[in-house]
């Protein structure tokens, strides 16, 4: 059989690698435009950053590599420019010369991922004016700041933008953040993306939500880049304001690159992505496709979705391979999860978002707590701030994190967990590795899931931070604090009665009968334990505040806290 894959890198790459395994004796040709065929585009950041110094450490391999040890031919700098599935055949171009070729196929893989989405604006042609998807794109953006660029503006506070703009920080760039959300990385739910946000200010930077690049105008010769030729560029933002700055990076997004197959008549969804079935098959006879330019399956919500994500398209690589020669499986559906370091904080996602789920009309519950990254008698703990969602039948749904070690551990627990469909009580029941310098007894999954059962056996009633101007406003509840004095003095939720909760069951008699409560406590165990002895004791109208202050401090950076 002979097999022609349009494009390296992640899923293509995989597919190749897995179809010489089943088959030695197939013919495989692998065409990428690229000078590059395998490389590690998600350490491009870090590249830039300085942080992996050696560019060469980027690039797995090479076309003689791959002959070397998969027989596969890898031709980098083959354009194809058609695809005739009529005749099982597609049109290329050798970039470097010129040549045009035929070349046929028994069976097409297209793996033709994303580009990056330019916004028409004045000025984005402008040689400061750059995006990072590529090799050739790091080795761009590392001129500009060789060449003396100090001051830069990124467009995106994604994962992708928020990577790039902490590298050109540790490059020593002036870095001015902006997105047109209302957040810093979107994909988490406001309360969790106030970390980061929290973090890239400490560090010194400009962050700007809620707000758009405009335009970009070219200005004088920048004082900066002197002597290399670079000028400065000036940056009009939706807020009125302008910025200047050496280079300018866009990461608004990507949209999939399915020129190819569109020109083909193969079938597409309404944002450009190529529709597959469950073994990566598209609408024409023998050709498949994978990676960021197919449509996939939501694994939470079922719909469908677009995800460009390195680790869905090695798998679809491989899962398309598998089809094509005869083994078992299918696609999996895609949870998004995803990760993040900016500076000393992690942010780490997988599922739906509660915005999303709220979007899509999906009933979901919440939780938050703080628990250590390991046992807090070891030394070094640290806080996580941890959001589970689940459905009114215990259904796990998605979780988010911040903090920093530990993070990526939990995100994976609940992303297996979303993926094997367990509910809240198993996340209760899930026997996790324990140590003192690893982790707790009551592993943070565990709690999530200890304080989700609570909530659905109805053995605990929430209150969140958005209901707060309403608990405060009303004069009939009882807002009260369960901290100790010296907490409450600290700062404490205007109009608040603080009654410890150690001194609760002494006290109770001070709380008048009947009346509606909402108990905090810094972040959610201590107002916990009082609902537990209010509703014991004849109160039915009592909730506790979720996450406690530390979840509300999260969402509203700016909360004005009395003090006594």
């Amino acid at each position: 059989m002979k097999v022609v894959v349009v494009g390296g890198v992640a899923g293509g790459m995989s597919f190749a690698a897995r179809a010489r395994r089943l088959a030695e004796d197939a013919s495989i040709v692998v065409l990428e435009r690229d000078p590059y065929v395998s490389y590690a585009n998600c350490g491009l950041p870090y590249h830039l950053s300085g942080e992996i110094p050696d560019r060469d450490a980027l690039l797995l391999h090479t076309p003689e590599s791959l002959a070397a040890a998969l027989n596969l031919d890898v031709r980098a700098g083959h354009e194809v420019l058609a695809v005739d599935t009529a005749s099982r055949s597609v049109t290329v171009r050798e970039r470097a010369t010129g040549r045009e070729y035929t070349e046929g196929y028994e069976a097409l893989v297209l793996s033709t991922g994303a580009t990056p989405i330019v916004p028409p604006l004045p000025g984005v042609d402008l040689p400061q004016v750059r995006v990072l998807r590529t090799v050739p794109d790091v080795d761009a953006l590392r001129a500009l700041v060789d060449s003396g660029a100090r001051r830069a503006v990124v467009a995106g506070a994604g994962f992708i933008g928020l990577e790039v703009a902490e590298a050109l920080h540790h490059r020593g760039l002036t870095v001015t953040v902006v997105d047109l959300a209302d957040q810093v990385l979107p994909p988490l739910d406001p309360e969790m993306a106030r970390a980061v946000e929290s973090s890239l200010v400490k560090a010194g930077m400009d962050v700007r939500t809620s707000t758009s690049v405009t335009a970009i105008e070219a200005g004088p010769a920048s004082g900066s880049g002197a002597g290399s030729g670079a000028r400065e560029v000036r940056v009009r933002l939706s807020d009125g304001t302008e910025v200047t700055a050496d280079l300018v990076l866009l990461s608004v997004g990507v949209r999939p690159e399915s020129s190819l197959a569109r020109a083909a008549g193969i079938d597409l969804n309404e944002r450009g992505a190529v529709r597959v079935d469950e073994h990566l098959r598209t609408s024409a006879p023998g050709v498949y496709a994978v990676g960021d330019a197919i449509e996939v399956t939501d694994a939470v919500t079922g719909a469908p979705a677009v995800v460009p994500l390195a680790g869905p398209a090695n798998r679809q690589g491989r899962a398309a391979a598998n089809h094509l020669f005869g083994r078992p499986g299918g696609r999996a559906p895609v949870l998004g999860t995803a990760i993040v370091r900016v500076f000393d904080t992690v942010a780490a996602t997988t599922g739906r978002s509660e915005k999303a789920l709220k979007a899509a009309g999906i009933p979901c519950r919440a939780v938050h707590l703080h628990p250590g990254h390991h046992a807090g008698y070891y030394p070094g703990a640290k806080p996580l701030h941890l959001k589970l969602l689940f459905a009114p039948d215990g259904r796990v749904l998605g979780a988010q994190a911040t903090g920093g070690e530990g993070v990526d551990k939990r995100i994976d627990v609940i992303a297996t967990a979303i993926r094997a469909g367990m509910g809240v009580e198993d996340l209760a029941d899930l026997e996790l590795a324990y140590a003192p310098p690893f982790g707790s007894a009551k592993d943070p999954v565990n709690m999530a899931g200890f304080l989700a059962s609570n909530v659905l056996a109805g053995d605990l009633v929430l209150w969140h931070e958005t209901d707060l101007d309403v608990v405060v406003g009303d004069p009939g509840t009882v807002l009260l604090d369960v901290r100790s004095p010296a907490e409450f003095a600290t700062g404490h939720l205007p109009g608040a009665v603080n009654i410890p909760h150690t001194q609760l069951r002494e006290r109770i008699g001070e709380i008048p009968p009947g009346a509606p409560v909402r108990v905090y406590c810094a972040s959610g165990f201590r107002s916990y334990l009082a609902y537990r002895v209010l509703v014991q004791n004849g109160w039915d109208d009592v909730a506790s505040l979720s996450g406690g202050l530390a979840t509300t401090r999260q969402a509203r950076p700016g909360l004005d806290l009395p003090t006594a």
